[in-house]
């Protein structure tokens, strides 16, 4: 078999390939699904009477006529439209799925894509200024900021970011550019117009959401998670020593450190907050928890006892209990943003399919806009459902989704009984082809998904044991899950470099995964299981920290210190130039 790419003839028989494809596989279709609207992001706009919301399940975005209840229009934008900003009758969208900025024109209600542009990989927040000239868009993909110039719709530069921004926000006077990063877990301001980045604050936690500025533009508010690595029993679980849920403060006129408040009570925590803004008049801030189905409002905001060092504590503070409401929403509220008034807040509801009215004075939900979508669920939304409800944890702590975050991985490390015992914190596993790369777990000892998901309910979150129905279903979504299309090139030396230092001995096939469990001089004393079960190397380039406890910062931290061929196939180890090779074809699969 004679295999041909970019001009480098390779002859598999002769190295001893049997069976390993060359060309790099095409990303399969997911399963089909009946499509739901499923809105993640909302946006007010000029004067309030009406709503621009993205619609992430049929790619598009909706106008909406807030007073009416009314659906005006729909644009079809590019795939998977993350967030939405808008200014005077100008909007733009990320396009998530097609690595593109939509740009629309409002007038009426009349909705139209004025201009699609490309932005680079994984495009997710989106901050506009005042002028409707420029656009900042998270590129989670590449770790950058793409600062976009919407009258030539050229990009104008690339900020530099930490790893996987997700938000961004601007402060009022348009001086200050904040970027929350979520596997960095930093947030990072800069100053504009010059892009010079001058400070980077770390939270010390993942799960990085949305950023709310204060009024006065003096302050960031950003929602986090802190793992603290304790096993996960229901004792651990409920002190919040296992995920915890936070609110941090960061300055924005001066570098200083974070501070953070507790966002639980015991016996009743939030799970998977997302959403987070300030009321106009700087006294209220709102969170979203769409794992728990809820909106949070803390009212007077500066007095909350946030704690800069050795904190905060474990549970929300019984003098902040009283500040705080918990307004059952149902479904999974993410995007939210008040009113200019500040008398409401406007709610994009995933599962609900539908934008929520709430009433800030009365605590409830005055109108519901529905957005269209089937009668019922189909059995992948039901197991996304699911996949998503921390209220399946043990008092409601997280989700399933707080740590496989949209079915891929946050990065962290969390000791459940996934390997055998508890002392031994593992990194979270990407669940994108995971229907393709059985056997399951590090150790590799579960053979079947339903094995896994029933673990997962019952021991790594302490939850009841999933009826058949709702087993099946999970299933069913974890089969819906896919690998993204690399953003980085083929890379022909490197795949020969791949080959001959023996790589594929334990990565091989189309999916660059054996199921067979192999001992790589990473085992450690009293392991349960001997060996690790070779993950899958697609979609490796957005899985840092790397190695079954995240030792490896990066790809070359891995093949020059722990995965190094000498140790482990015999073969001499890379050269500079080969292990530059090697990590480029390890990037594009």
């Amino acid at each position: 078999m004679r295999l041909k790419r970019n001009g480098f003839l390779l002859v598999l028989p002769l190295l001893g390939l049997t069976g390993f494809a060359l060309k790099q596989p095409e990303v399969s279709q997911k399963v089909e699904t009946v499509r739901d609207p499923a809105p993640h992001e909302v946006v007010l706009l000029a004067g309030g009477s009406l709503a621009l919301v993205t619609e992430r399940g049929t790619d598009s975005v909706a106008l909406l006529n807030l007073a009416s209840g009314m659906v005006l229009a729909h644009a079809f934008v590019g795939d998977e439209p993350f967030c939405v900003a808008a200014s005077a009758n100008i909007a733009v969208v990320t396009n998530y799925g097609s690595d593109s900025l939509s740009v629309l024109t409002i007038s009426g209600d009349k909705l139209t894509v004025a201009a699609t542009i490309a932005v680079g990989d994984e495009p997710r927040g989106v901050a506009l200024s005042r002028d409707g000239k420029t656009a900042y868009v998270a590129l989670a993909g590449e770790d950058a900021v793409a600062v976009v110039d919407l009258a030539t719709r050229k990009i104008l530069k690339r900020l530099p970011t930490g790893l996987e921004p997700w938000h961004v926000a601007l402060t009022p006077d348009g001086k200050r550019l904040t970027v929350g990063c979520t596997r960095a877990r930093t947030l990072s301001v800069y100053a504009l117009p010059s892009g010079e980045e001058l400070y980077t604050v770390p939270l010390n936690g993942r799960n990085v959401r949305h950023i709310g500025i204060s009024a006065d533009g003096k302050q960031a508010f950003v929602p986090f998670i802190n793992e603290r690595r304790f096993p996960a029993t229901k004792d651990n679980i409920d002190r919040g020593w296992v995920v915890g849920n936070r609110l941090a403060r960061v300055p924005l006129t001066e570098d200083g450190p974070r501070e953070a408040i507790a966002l639980d009570t015991q016996g009743d925590a939030l799970g998977d907050v997302d959403g987070c803004t300030i009321s106009p008049d700087g006294q209220t801030v709102a969170l979203t928890a769409g794992g728990t189905h809820e909106l949070v409002l803390f009212s007077k905001i500066e007095g909350l006892p946030f704690v800069a060092f050795g904190g905060p504590e474990d549970y929300l503070e019984p003098e902040s209990v009283q500040r705080i409401r918990r307004i059952k929403l149902g479904g999974r509220p993410l995007g939210a943003q008040f009113s200019a008034d500040g008398k409401q807040l406007i709610v994009a509801n995933d599962f609900l399919n539908a934008v929520q009215v709430v009433d800030v004075a009365l605590g409830k939900v005055t109108k519901t806009i529905t957005l269209g979508g089937p009668k019922a669920p189909s059995q992948v939304r039901q197991g996304e459902q699911l996949f998503h409800d921390a209220k399946r944890s043990f008092h409601s702590w997280y989700s399933c989704a707080s740590c496989h975050t949209e079915g891929h991985t946050n990065g962290g490390n969390f000791d459940t009984f996934n390997d055998g015992s508890y002392g031994k914190p593992k990194k979270t596993l990407s669940l994108r082809g995971v229907v393709q790369t059985s056997p399951y777990t590090w150790h590799g000892w579960q053979k079947t998904l339903r094995q896994g998901v029933v673990e997962s309910f019952t021991k790594s979150m302490q939850g009841e044991e999933p009826t058949t129905s709702e087993i099946e279903a999970v299933e069913a979504y974890l089969k819906s899950l896919d690998w993204k299309k690399s953003p980085f090139p083929t890379n022909a030396a490197g795949l020969k470099v791949f080959v001959t230092k023996g790589c594929v001995s334990c990565h091989g096939g189309t999916n660059y995964a054996t199921p067979t469990v192999t001992k790589a001089g990473l085992e450690e004393t009293g392991d349960a299981y001997e060996g690790y079960n070779p993950p899958t190397l697609r979609n490796v380039y957005s899985r840092a920290p790397y190695l079954h406890d995240g030792r490896a910062r990066t790809l070359e931290d891995v093949l020059t210190k722990h995965h190094r061929p000498s140790q482990l196939t015999g073969q001499p180890d890379c050269t500079p130039q080969e292990l530059k090779d090697l990590v480029a074809f390890l990037k594009s699969l």
